[in-house]
């Protein structure tokens, strides 16, 4: 009963949370700068209003009625590789769907903005060169300084694009078709995980809202969202180092886990959060032994793009300068604190408030510790003031790892539970420009 109550409590909370943030804006007439250009803006996302249908529509709602009718009797029931398969497929086919609705612009819009990585990684020659003059284009009007969201970034994630244009997948679409079919590998990474830990019942349990939601909205084509991928793979081999049987697959694994983190780190200033799921997870596991190789080899990802002209520690400061100097500086604090949190409501769906509800009566320390941590790593973030706005894609790597907490819904509350969560995503897709 009580479970019952919190569950209520909490999704009436977060509910609650994304009106208060959606509304006080226009009632209030505080503009809260959400954007700073076109159409009737809608905060706390970085959107507008904009209803439309398109070639993903029908697929979209298959998908929606489908997942509702059958993913709880799959996720209980299918044999594990089975499951990881079908998830896949389903996660897939979700992120495509909701993409198509803005037909095949869908997928090439976002990675073709100019604020992007795309137009950056084929003009670059020289790796080398880049990243010797990284640093130096980072401020507001520096000689060749650069777009926004290279700007925003170590030099990994642009890199990554570099590698995509120089083996010919650097059009706007094939480059956006790559980063989707990467970041729907993300909830496999996360139940991998949770297997590996010896929770192979909550990762089922969790499994459609992993695989079905709101944040496919955002995850298509988004950068952060192949972010989160690679968080996401990072921490399974981390795991598996932590579970090994043997010395030499828990070295093996555990350098796997280092260099995934390590240019995690590079391709987010906020990515170093991660370190509180990897700490997490060693104490779920109860085995530091992969401490000492993931550190240093984490440690040598990052000394390697040093040695190479980039100093992660000299640019954090640079990129501040640039961020207040930039629509940061007005974005007021006063809503962006709480707004935030809307906005990741909205992005990891209303059932996320449910879920979190329930964490502190919950027993199971591995979606305790995976949960809570994402929750400390979310609230760190949004305490620093370097995310105001636009984390409805910026927080894609911890969504998953907060939404662990669905496992903790009440036996009743699972279907309908999901229910919100696709209804949500059709609805955010179908009624709201989303920038991403």
């Amino acid at each position: 009963m009580a479970t019952e109550r919190s569950t209520g409590v909490g999704l009436s909370a977060a509910l609650v949370l994304v009106l208060a943030a959606t509304a006080v804006p226009p009632l209030f007439g505080w503009d809260v700068h959400a954007r700073d250009t076109g159409g009737a803006v809608f905060p706390p996302l970085h959107g507008y209003l904009q209803a439309k249908v398109g070639i993903g529509t029908v697929p979209a709602l298959l998908l929606a009625f489908l997942g509702w009718r059958h993913a709880r009797a799959l996720a209980d029931t299918l044999p594990w590789r089975r499951l990881l398969l079908t998830s896949y497929t389903a996660a897939l086919a979700w992120l495509l769907s909701l993409a198509y609705v803005d037909g095949s612009a869908g997928i090439s819009r976002v990675l073709g903005n100019h604020y992007e990585y795309l137009r950056t990684a084929r003009q670059v020659t020289s790796v080398h060169t880049l990243l010797q003059v990284y640093v130096d284009r980072i401020p507001e009007g520096s000689a060749g300084q650069w777009p926004v969201h290279v700007a925003g970034h170590p030099p990994g994630t642009l890199l990554f694009f570099v590698l995509l244009d120089r083996i010919g997948l650097g059009g706007d679409y094939a480059a956006g078709l790559v980063v989707t079919v990467l970041a729907a590998t993300t909830a496999l990474g996360v139940m991998v995980t949770l297997r590996l830990l010896g929770g192979e019942a909550v990762a089922r349990r969790a499994a459609p809202f992993l695989v079905l939601g709101p944040a496919a909205v955002f995850m298509a084509v988004s950068a952060d969202a192949l972010m989160g991928a690679v968080v996401a793979w990072g921490l399974a081999a981390l795991a598996a180092g932590a579970t090994a049987p043997s010395r030499g697959r828990m070295v093996g694994w555990s350098a796997v886990a280092g260099l995934l983190l390590g240019c995690t780190c590079l391709m987010s200033y906020g990515l170093p959060l991660v370190g509180l799921l990897a700490l997490a997870m060693l104490v779920i596991a109860r085995s530091w032994r992969p401490l000492p190789v993931a550190a240093v080899l984490a440690l040598a990802v990052v000394l390697a793009f040093a040695a190479g002209g980039f100093r992660l520690w000299e640019a954090y400061p640079v990129l501040a300068d640039r961020y207040w100097a930039g629509i940061a500086a007005v974005r007021p604090a006063s809503y962006w604190m709480w707004g935030n949190l809307a906005a990741l409501v909205i992005s990891a769906g209303p059932v996320l408030g449910a879920g979190l509800a329930n964490l502190r009566r919950t027993t199971d320390r591995l979606v305790l510790w995976l949960s809570g941590s994402a929750v400390a790593a979310v609230l760190l973030a949004d305490a620093s003031r370097m995310s105001k706005a636009e984390v409805e894609r910026i927080w894609l790597p911890f969504v998953p790892w907060l939404l662990l907490s669905t496992a903790l819904l009440p036996e009743r509350w699972r279907r309908p539970a999901l229910a919100l969560q696709l209804v949500t995503a059709l609805l955010v897709q179908h009624l709201l420009y989303t920038s991403w």
